[in-house]
Protein backbone atom coordinates (compact mmCIF):
# COMPACT_ATOMS: atom_id res chain seq x y z
CA UNK A 1 0.00 0.00 0.00
CA UNK A 2 3.27 2.29 0.54
CA UNK A 3 3.08 4.83 -1.95
CA UNK A 4 0.17 4.30 -3.43
CA UNK A 5 -1.36 6.98 -5.63
CA UNK A 6 -5.01 7.90 -3.71
CA UNK A 7 -7.52 10.29 -5.03
CA UNK A 8 -9.90 11.58 -2.88
CA UNK A 9 -12.92 13.27 -4.72
CA UNK A 10 -15.69 15.08 -2.59
CA UNK A 11 -17.22 18.64 -1.88
CA UNK A 12 -16.94 18.16 1.82
CA UNK A 13 -13.48 20.17 3.11
CA UNK A 14 -13.77 17.67 6.38
CA UNK A 15 -13.99 14.17 4.18
CA UNK A 16 -11.26 14.98 2.51
CA UNK A 17 -9.36 16.47 5.06
CA UNK A 18 -9.82 12.89 7.30
CA UNK A 19 -9.40 10.47 4.17
CA UNK A 20 -5.97 12.52 3.58
CA UNK A 21 -4.99 11.84 6.98
CA UNK A 22 -6.17 8.86 7.00
CA UNK A 23 -4.51 7.40 3.79
CA UNK A 24 -0.91 10.04 4.06
CA UNK A 25 -0.34 8.02 7.93
CA UNK A 26 -0.54 4.85 5.92
CA UNK A 27 2.09 5.65 3.51
CA UNK A 28 -0.48 6.94 0.43
CA UNK A 29 0.43 9.45 -1.75
CA UNK A 30 -3.08 11.83 -1.67
CA UNK A 31 -4.39 13.95 -4.81
CA UNK A 32 -7.48 15.75 -3.37
CA UNK A 33 -10.23 17.05 -5.80
CA UNK A 34 -13.42 19.15 -4.37
CA UNK A 35 -15.82 18.20 -7.35
CA UNK A 36 -15.85 16.03 -11.24
CA UNK A 37 -14.58 18.63 -13.39
CA UNK A 38 -11.89 19.77 -10.79
CA UNK A 39 -10.93 15.76 -10.70
CA UNK A 40 -10.81 15.46 -14.24
CA UNK A 41 -8.28 17.81 -14.90
CA UNK A 42 -6.58 16.32 -12.18
CA UNK A 43 -6.22 12.88 -12.74
CA UNK A 44 -4.13 13.36 -16.08
CA UNK A 45 -1.67 15.31 -14.21
CA UNK A 46 -1.36 12.75 -11.62
CA UNK A 47 -2.56 9.36 -12.86
CA UNK A 48 -4.06 7.81 -9.70
CA UNK A 49 -4.29 4.14 -8.70
CA UNK A 50 -7.41 3.92 -7.13
CA UNK A 51 -10.12 7.02 -6.69
CA UNK A 52 -12.77 7.51 -4.32
CA UNK A 53 -15.55 9.89 -5.30
CA UNK A 54 -18.27 11.10 -3.26
CA UNK A 55 -21.73 10.67 -4.86
CA UNK A 56 -23.61 13.94 -4.03
CA UNK A 57 -21.04 17.09 -5.71
CA UNK A 58 -22.36 19.90 -6.92
CA UNK A 59 -21.70 20.43 -10.88
CA UNK A 60 -21.00 16.74 -11.80
CA UNK A 61 -22.02 14.35 -9.18
CA UNK A 62 -20.07 10.73 -8.53
CA UNK A 63 -22.21 9.03 -10.93
CA UNK A 64 -20.82 11.25 -13.82
CA UNK A 65 -17.83 11.51 -12.68
CA UNK A 66 -17.45 7.46 -12.64
CA UNK A 67 -18.45 7.00 -16.27
CA UNK A 68 -16.76 9.43 -17.11
CA UNK A 69 -13.21 7.93 -15.72
CA UNK A 70 -14.67 4.39 -17.23
CA UNK A 71 -15.08 6.22 -20.70
CA UNK A 72 -11.69 6.95 -21.28
CA UNK A 73 -9.48 4.36 -22.27
CA UNK A 74 -6.58 5.26 -19.88
CA UNK A 75 -8.46 5.26 -16.92
CA UNK A 76 -10.62 2.21 -17.24
CA UNK A 77 -8.91 0.40 -15.14
CA UNK A 78 -8.44 2.76 -12.46
CA UNK A 79 -10.46 1.10 -9.50
CA UNK A 80 -13.35 3.91 -8.11
CA UNK A 81 -14.82 3.79 -5.12
CA UNK A 82 -18.15 5.27 -4.19
CA UNK A 83 -18.73 7.23 -1.20
CA UNK A 84 -22.28 7.92 -0.13
CA UNK A 85 -23.62 9.43 3.43
CA UNK A 86 -27.14 6.97 2.27
CA UNK A 87 -26.63 2.46 2.28
CA UNK A 88 -28.79 2.13 -0.61
CA UNK A 89 -29.18 -0.84 -2.65
CA UNK A 90 -29.71 1.54 -5.70
CA UNK A 91 -27.15 3.66 -5.10
CA UNK A 92 -24.88 0.55 -4.85
CA UNK A 93 -27.08 -0.46 -8.55
CA UNK A 94 -26.44 3.19 -9.87
CA UNK A 95 -22.82 2.62 -8.99
CA UNK A 96 -22.05 -0.76 -10.96
CA UNK A 97 -23.90 0.62 -13.45
CA UNK A 98 -21.15 3.26 -14.29
CA UNK A 99 -18.57 1.15 -13.36
CA UNK A 100 -17.33 1.74 -9.93
CA UNK A 101 -15.88 -0.56 -8.71
CA UNK A 102 -16.74 -0.97 -4.84
CA UNK A 103 -18.91 1.38 -2.37
CA UNK A 104 -17.99 3.09 1.29
CA UNK A 105 -20.89 4.43 3.08
CA UNK A 106 -19.97 7.47 4.99
CA UNK A 107 -18.35 8.39 7.66
CA UNK A 108 -16.38 5.72 6.99
CA UNK A 109 -13.94 4.81 9.79
CA UNK A 110 -9.84 4.65 8.79
CA UNK A 111 -9.68 1.30 8.69
CA UNK A 112 -12.96 0.92 6.09
CA UNK A 113 -10.91 3.30 4.09
CA UNK A 114 -7.21 1.59 4.66
CA UNK A 115 -9.48 -2.08 3.39
CA UNK A 116 -10.55 -0.57 0.02
CA UNK A 117 -7.34 0.61 -0.24
CA UNK A 118 -5.68 -2.78 0.13
CA UNK A 119 -8.20 -4.78 -1.85
CA UNK A 120 -7.74 -2.84 -5.42
CA UNK A 121 -4.22 -1.70 -5.07
CA UNK A 122 -1.47 -5.01 -5.64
Amino acid sequence: MNGAKVMVIDDSNTIRRSAEIFLQQAGCEVILAEDGFDALAKIADHRPDLIFVDIIMPRLDGYQTCALIKKNSRYRDTPVIMLSSKDGLFDRARGRLVGSDEYLTKPFSKDALLAAVKRHHG
